[in-house]
């Protein structure tokens, strides 16, 4: 028997705010219902999945055990650029010379995440 993923749950202080930083992030629409000051919100993502957000007491502590990865469209650099428009942070610039590697971002609740190459410079690679 297969499974699937049916959400990606992050804690936080701001259900509201973070769901829509990630809505911009995946240009998907936050759920009808997310409303500020209450203690869940939701991001429907293209592929059936769920961004869930919900409010918890505690500030984040440490590193993140699990994060997500992105491969934007478009470029690395791009993306890393247009993420921080929206209120990404720069965590580790781990790009190469020779246009290889990645940067760690964080959210603005600090929730790290990676920006891989894009699908464009993968190919011409």
């Amino acid at each position: 028997m297969a499974t699937r993923l049916q959400n990606v749950a992050f804690d936080c202080a701001d259900p509201y705010g973070l769901a829509r930083f990630w809505s911009q992030v995946f240009d998907a629409p936050a759920h009808e219902d997310n409303a500020p000051g209450e203690d869940e919100a939701e991001v429907l993502l293209p592929n059936g999945e769920v961004l869930f957000f919900q409010r918890v007491p505690e500030p984040r502590a440490g590193k993140n055990r699990v994060h997500v990865c992105l491969r934007p469209e478009g470029t690395r650099d791009e993306e890393v650029e247009r993420l921080a428009s929206l209120g990404a942070s720069l965590v580790d610039d781990c790009r190469e010379p020779d246009g290889t590697g990645w940067v760690v971002l964080g959210d603005p609740e600090g929730n790290e995440f990676c920006v891989l190459r894009g699908d464009v410079e993968r190919l011409n690679r």
